[in-house]
């Protein structure tokens, strides 16, 4: 049976966009202070999203050369040409940004082609396919330039690139939404523990004068002990293989460092299935009040030291054991002597002063982390034990919340992603959003 879509003409992306180029093939100058000028990486492009905040800073001049050929703006569509390769993503701020390196810039010329259109059209399983066909690379897949031209895509009237982008964006906007209100709980969590273990300003903390200690003066009666003290148990994770055979034959999810965001709690969802022999499985397994701490970059070199709290509501959106990659480790905290939110938080502010950058060594290209001589040199000052039973009781609703907005914006997700071959290819009564 014909569809409507058959009847779509077939044109090279290119042919549709007022502008296209490529970002400047060699790395900017970037600056330690933070500037409105900001370098984005392949690593801030994925899932149709552009991070604008995880960004490294330039300056002016850098940023206006940067950028003579084309400056991005809100609206426009970036494609990662290599590491990963076919990452897709649209900017939706008006953050000064500039393409770092590997990334392809697309800007639709709006009488032709409907930006979120195009998106949804790079996200598909079509141009998935083309652009992967492409990909060459001896150790890293990549996308010539000369390749750009080549891409192609179904292309219905405006109106109904509209009709099916709305409809599209639509569970975007509700993604959207949620991880907002995801950045509002953790902030609100982070800004708790700064204010009762950072400031010392706790609650009746006017009736606790300071003492001496290693790390200054602290609240009388509390403790400065070293991470290692704070700790059960920390163990390495693994792969096992994609494949079973008779030596890997339970299953597992692995959650790798890339799938711990800066900002995104639900992403740690888009985790690759992959199969683990018993005995892997029983030592590396997640449990709730686990934390995951990334200890290397990977190939791509990107920085290290991001953590993740293991929730229920994270374990129950997994149908089998779930475990975490070679590039992690999976750490224990003592419950008796700090308690696994109070341990996460700490390390998350690490990482936000810099305290983890000075564990962070480069290896060949890659990020790596000392782990063991960070918790063996690294001390805080822990409360007593009523005072962080008070602190679990406020921030764990916090977490809670977080977790079920991730596995909410999963859902969203997986069913836009469903949704979305079908409407492109006029499997669901295309001929009616016409019509409308």
């Amino acid at each position: 049976m014909t569809s409507i879509a058959d009847s779509w003409p077939r044109l090279p992306i290119v042919s549709l966009c007022e502008a296209h180029v490529d970002c400047v093939n060699r790395t900017a100058p970037v600056v330690a202070e933070r500037t409105p000028f900001k370098m984005l990486r392949t690593t801030n492009v994925r899932n149709g999203y552009v991070d604008v905040e995880n960004v490294r800073y330039v300056s002016e001049e850098t940023y206006r050369k940067w950028t003579r050929r084309l400056v991005p703006k809100k609206g426009d569509i970036i494609l990662t040409r290599e590491a990963p390769l076919g990452d897709v993503g649209k900017i939706r701020t008006d953050d000064r940004v500039f393409l770092g390196q590997r990334l392809y810039h697309f800007r639709p010329d709006p009488t032709k082609l409907d930006a979120d259109f195009l998106l949804y059209s790079l996200l598909s399983s079509d141009l998935q396919r083309q652009i992967k066909g492409f990909g060459s690379g001896s150790t890293v897949e990549h996308m010539r330039l000369e390749d750009i031209p080549a891409l192609e895509l179904n292309v219905p009237p405006l109106p109904v690139q509209r009709r099916i982008a709305g409809t599209l964006s639509a569970y975007d906007d509700l993604i959207e939404n949620s991880q907002r209100r995801i950045k509002i709980l953790e902030s609100m969590a982070r800004a708790l523990y700064r204010e009762w273990f950072v400031h010392f300003r706790f609650p009746g903390h006017e009736n606790h004068p300071r003492v001496a200690s290693p790390l200054g003066e602290i609240p009388e009666g509390w403790e400065v002990k070293k991470l290692e003290s704070l700790i059960t148990g920390h163990i390495g994770g693994g792969w096992g293989k994609e494949i079973p055979d008779d030596d890997h034959t339970e299953p597992a999810w692995v959650i790798r460092g890339t799938d711990i965001p800066d900002a995104r709690r639900s992403q740690v969802a888009s985790v690759p299935h992959r199969f683990h022999t018993p005995s892997n499985l029983r030592s590396r397994r997640l449990a709730t009040g686990d934390i995951l701490f990334e200890v290397s970059g990977g190939s791509k070199g990107q920085p290290v030291g991001r953590a993740l709290l293991v929730t229920t509501q994270l374990l129950s959106a997994f149908t089998c054991d779930v475990i975490c990659a070679s590039f992690c480790k999976r750490i224990r905290p003592d419950a008796a002597g700090c308690g696994a939110e109070l341990l996460y938080l700490s390390l998350l502010e690490g990482y936000e002063s810099g305290e983890i950058e000075q564990f962070q060594v480069q290896s060949t290209g890659i990020s790596n982390f000392k782990w063991t001589e960070y918790i063996a040199q690294t001390e805080r000052a822990i409360p007593p034990e009523p005072l962080r039973s008070r602190f679990r009781g406020q921030v764990v609703p916090f977490f809670a919340e977080v977790a079920t907005l991730g596995l909410q914006i999963q859902n969203l997700r997986r069913t836009r992603d469903l949704l979305l071959p079908r409407l492109l290819s006029d499997q669901i009564a295309l001929h009616e959003l016409e019509a409308a």
